[in-house]
């Protein structure tokens, strides 16, 4: 009998302004156990970039850590990104949030000129070349179009708009789409769905990850 498939799930810490997307990291897990897969998550052991109070988006005067953060969200069941082994995975999701843009890069304070996290930029070319199917919502698309600027993908941040435009300067085509739907790279196997780029709501994040995840899988099993 045919195995399920076996997700990653990396995260960026915890909370919108600083990290993953809450919403978007556990509904992203919550719609792989719906389609009856698995996962691990995953962070990097850094510095976060800032530390942003959630109630009224000012900056914190202390430091935090990105996997202790993401271990919030993990329920404490993460594996520092070093230990990433691609032969065990069949697909892997990047959830949104700042931190996708802040931890794992400098692109919001640098854009294109950024420089990426030597562990994230290490895993997403691996799972690349091992066609290891992609996923990532929101701003984390960013990563894709910057890891990956020589593939020419195809991604989705919702709308286009100035972001999109820089990096279609890099040679990444951005597609504009629904906030539930999904834009499917089937020639790189790569899902991006808009998340919280376009919602205002969580069942429309829950239904963008939904189709995500399946659109993930029929890549798998197509493979």
């Amino acid at each position: 009998m045919e195995k399920n498939p076996h997700f990653a799930v990396v995260l960026s810490g915890c909370g919108r302004a600083d990290g993953s997307e809450i919403h978007e990291a556990v509904l992203a897990l919550l719609c792989i156990e719906n389609m009856g897969c698995t996962y691990q998550c995953f962070a990097p052991d850094i510095k976060q970039a800032a530390v942003i109070n959630h109630l009224n988006n000012q900056p914190m005067p202390e430091t935090r850590n990105v996997l202790q953060e993401s271990a919030r969200i993990a329920r404490g069941n993460i594996l520092d990104i070093s230990e990433f082994d691609v032969n065990k995975y069949d697909g892997i999701i990047f959830p949104g949030g700042l931190g996708a843009i802040t931890n794992w890069c400098d692109f919001a304070s640098k854009g294109t000129l950024c420089s990426v996290n030597n562990s994230i930029r290490a895993v997403i070319r691996k799972c690349y070349d091992n066609k290891i199917v992609i996923g990532a919502m929101c701003i984390a698309p960013v990563l894709l179009a910057l890891v990956l600027a020589d593939k020419h993908i195809h991604f989705t941040l919702g709308a286009g708009g100035d972001v999109a435009q820089k990096l279609e300067k890099l040679g990444a085509v951005h597609e504009e789409v629904g906030v539930t739907d999904v834009c499917i790279d089937k020639e790189n196997r790569i899902c991006t769905t808009p998340a919280y780029m376009l919602a205002t709501n969580m069942l429309d994040v829950c239904q963008g990850a939904q189709n995500m995840v399946g659109a993930m899988c029929q890549l798998i099993k197509n493979k």
